[in-house]
């Protein structure tokens, strides 16, 4: 029985192997999609899954609300891990402090050999490795770390500091960090084999810390400092309730908070829980190899409903043909049904057909889905390959999605033509003028307003991202350089020297020793208090640090007073949006003013004109520039802006050479890296940029899909109506008229799928938009070039077939039965 079922099956689907490939196609690329956007979801997922114990391990980190809005924050104060050892609850099992440090380069003792910028190297004590369940080479978990200037460090991280060695051996042998810090090899332990967040390679004691100066985070002992490089893991017992403690959490914030902060409008901290499992997916605090193009949930959400329209595009591609040719084989299932076949079978069998179709798209969507591994790389996370999809979950997974899709596709067309009645099909009462075809008229208009929906979507995201580029930022960023000094080296001499050597090469106009520049990625900010007419107004400032030269440079604008005098005296020039915050309208109004900052009284000399400091997306937050308040070590003014001869373009690469050279004869232990003002404000956004890429592929997929579907049915539709061709051919109708008459029908769906789309477009791009302080506007033109460009693709799809039917001779289809 089964082998006459695929036998039969093998024959329809070669019989009519037009359709076959239009349904193979479609759902071949539905099915490629799913397979790598499943793959990439599936892959994020399973971070840190493996984990004994894992749903009971916590990160701690703050949050701060205040008037423009809540920030995040991955560290925590340093003094509240002590503080919930001190509270010894049934609740908490472990507490495990540590401290990220980037030590300059670590050497063998033994061999000399050194190696620059290790990176995942933590301060910690043996909580940790209560916290996580770490497979121990050598060394003793419990004591390992108990010690200053211990260190256990990874398999892998062993080998590369001491090749060829085994780990018993390596313990024991001495490790030199920044050539003065000593540590001594208390243990090895495998690295974790699952997919994890927890990266770090190098676990120094935490004693150690307190004797050297390769991090200042430890030192900042008191409740009112928050730094990332300060974390705090807590394992709870088995039998703890998470809302406990966080009440606790609650409960320490609100006692450790500055007392003026309970009345005032200042920021409130708060300390959070967040699940080990919530690391991978949440941007607010980030991963601790500071990957920023990791997935949200939002995202991985957003992706799946792709793949599922795409699959669903495909399905109704089948349905739609399947059951447009059903009145083709009712002969076929009149002879079925009179020589005994019951309804079921027939399912049964049509339903095999489906499969058999499914699974030869699957096999093609494998190919497929190879070739979207390496095409869109820049979305693809880096550890995902190929090979994942070897994983037995996946793989359990690939084949329900075949068993679904089968039953979709194949579910109703089965019902269809299994309805139909052996005497009535005898009897010829079963006719192609009889087939109506609502529910793919249905179906299609579904095909069409997504594509419409997505045409709209690509040409409006492409529309506003190109407003956001080219949109002035407020300041000048043509020919504008910039780079950081190694934050370990504290020398002010080197720096200064190092601008005075640049400023000798011929290819630059302009260098200047700051801060950040206006617009990046790192953001100070302080509480501020201003008294307007005897009432406090409190509020965030975000600070920026830097001299007249650095605002020229920049091209910034005075509005009003004067720059500040000096880096040694705190003065501040506000922006606009400052005023605003205050609730004054003249910049000259608040010249003259004073800023109170802990208590002290600091002057306002300025005030400049608004510009953006971060994503046009956002708004312009209150800021001030104010000269380095701090010295020596703890300087603001790392940051190295220089200008480039921009009528010498050619010779730009030579002048960064120079630079080069000049920080390898000053820093030569440390790499140069610099970029471009342009290039960081192309950065903002990434997001958007991957966003328009990935919609116009999924655009042009939706776009094939559909009219792949529409050419089955216009193929269809004109098979069906070549009698009727040919005799209003005979009786004079022209090529213009024929086509009129086979494509009106489809041109009709068409425009209601416009007129359906055009306001779920509208819906969805207008609260899009609302997530942008600055944005373009909703323009009519998109729209109307979106339907223009379904129309012509739609005609051009229809015309293939309408005009070779038109053409054809009208005796051959007239002798045709």
């Amino acid at each position: 029985m089964l082998r006459n079922y695929l036998k039969i099956a093998f024959r329809n689907i070669w019989k009519n192997k037009t359709f076959s490939l239009i349904n193979i196609l479609g759902l071949s690329i539905g099915l490629s999609a799913s397979f790598v956007i499943g793959a990439m979801v599936f892959y994020d997922l399973t971070f840190d899954k493996f984990h004994t114990d894992g749903d009971r391990i916590y990160r701690v980190t703050s949050s701060f609300e205040g008037a423009l809005g809540v920030f995040y924050n991955a560290g925590v104060t340093v003094p509240l891990a002590q503080e919930l050892k001190d509270l010894r609850t049934d609740e908490i099992e472990t507490v495990a402090p540590f401290f990220t440090t980037y030590p300059l380069h670590v050497a063998n003792q033994e061999t000399g050999n050194k190696f620059k910028d290790p990176d995942f190297v933590i301060y910690t004590e043996p909580s940790y490795f209560k916290t996580f369940d770490y497979d121990w080479l050598a060394g003793d978990s419990n004591s390992a770390l108990e010690e200053p200037n211990m260190v256990v460090l990874t398999k892998e991280r062993a080998i590369k500091y001491f090749p060829n060695q085994e780990p018993s051996n390596v313990v024991g042998k001495s490790l030199v960090y920044n050539d003065s810090i000593h540590a001594t090899v208390s243990g090895i332990v495998d690295g974790f084999d699952g997919r994890t967040d927890i990266v770090f390679e190098e676990f120094i004691s935490l004693k150690t810390a307190a004797r050297q100066d390769m991090t200042n985070a430890i030192n900042e002992s008191g409740w009112d400092n928050t730094n990332s490089a300060s974390q705090l893991f807590l394992k709870l017992s088995e039998n703890a309730i998470t809302n406990n403690v966080q009440k606790t959490l609650t409960r320490i914030a609100k006692e450790h908070d500055e007392p003026e902060n309970s009345h005032s409008g200042a920021s409130k901290r708060r300390f959070m829980l967040q699940p080990l499992s919530d690391i991978h997916l949440n941007p607010n605090y980030g991963t601790f190899d500071f990957n920023d193009s990791r997935r949200t949930k939002a995202a991985l959400k957003s992706l799946l409903l792709l793949a599922f329209i795409l699959l669903i595009l495909g399905c109704i591609n089948f349905i739609n043909l399947n059951t447009a040719q059903a009145i083709k084989r009712a002969k076929e299932i009149g002879i079925r049904k009179t020589l005994g076949s019951s309804r079921l079978q027939l399912v049964y069998q049509y339903l095999g057909e489906t499969f058999l179709l499914t699974l030869s798209a699957a096999v093609l969507s494998i190919f497929i889905s190879k070739w979207l591994l390496i095409l869109f790389l820049d979305f693809i996370p880096a550890g995902l390959s190929f090979d994942i999809f070897l994983n037995p979950w996946l793989l359990s997974g690939v084949f329900l999605l075949l068993f679904l899709v089968t039953v979709l596709s194949g579910f109703y067309p089965a019902l269809v033509m299994s309805k139909y009645k052996p005497v009535s099909v005898f009897k010829q009462q079963i006719i192609p003028n009889s087939d109506k075809g609502s529910l793919r008229k249905y179906l299609t208009v579904f095909q069409f307003v997504i594509a419409q929906v997505f045409i709209i979507a690509t040409l409006m995201v492409g529309k506003q991202l190109n407003y956001i580029m080219k949109k002035d930022m407020g300041f000048k960023t043509e020919a504008i350089a910039y780079f950081k000094t190694p934050w370990q080296d504290t020398s002010a001499v080197k720096r200064t020297r190092f601008v005075n050597r640049i400023q000798d090469l011929a290819g630059i106009s302009n260098v200047v020793l700051a801060g950040n520049p206006p617009a990046s990625f790192s953001t100070m900010t302080m509480d501020v208090k201003y008294i307007k007419d005897s009432t406090e107004v409190n509020s965030y400032l975000h600070l920026m640090y830097g001299t007249a030269n650095y605002f020229d440079l920049y091209n910034l604008k005075l509005l009003a007073g004067r720059m500040p005098l000096n880096d040694s005296i705190s003065e501040y020039v506000v922006n606009k949006s400052y005023l605003k915050a205050v609730g004054l309208e003249n910049a000259v109004d608040i010249v003259g003013k004073n800023l109170i900052v802990d208590g002290d009284n600091l002057p306002i000399v300025g005030v400049m004109e608004d510009f953006n400091q971060h994503s046009l997306k956002y708004g312009v937050a209150p800021m001030a520039l104010t000269g380095s308040s701090y010295s020596g070590k703890w300087t603001q003014y790392k940051t190295i802006h220089f200008k480039l001869n921009s009528n010498e373009t050619a010779d730009w690469s030579k002048t960064i050479y120079g630079i080069e050279n000049i920080w390898k004869d000053i820093y030569p232990e440390s790499d140069f890296e610099y970029a471009f003002m342009d290039d960081t404000v192309k950065q903002f956004y990434e997001s958007e940029q991957k966003t328009s890429i990935l919609l116009q592929w999924a655009t042009g997929l939706a776009i094939l899909i559909s009219c792949l579907g529409l050419l089955g049915l216009v193929i269809h539709t004109t098979e069906r109506r070549r009698k009727e061709i040919g005799i209003r051919k005979i009786l004079g109708a022209n090529l213009f008229q024929l086509n009129y008459l086979l494509s009106k029908d489809f041109l009709k769906l068409v425009f209601i799928a416009f007129v359906i789309a055009a306001p779920i477009a509208w819906y969805g791009l207008h609260n899009w938009l609302e997530e942008f302080a600055t944005k373009t506007d909703l323009s009519w033109w998109i729209f109307a070039l979106s339907g223009i460009a379904m129309v012509v693709v739609s005609l051009l799809i229809m015309t293939i077939k309408t005009i070779k039917s038109a053409m054809a001779n009208p005796v051959k289809s007239l002798r045709t039965e």
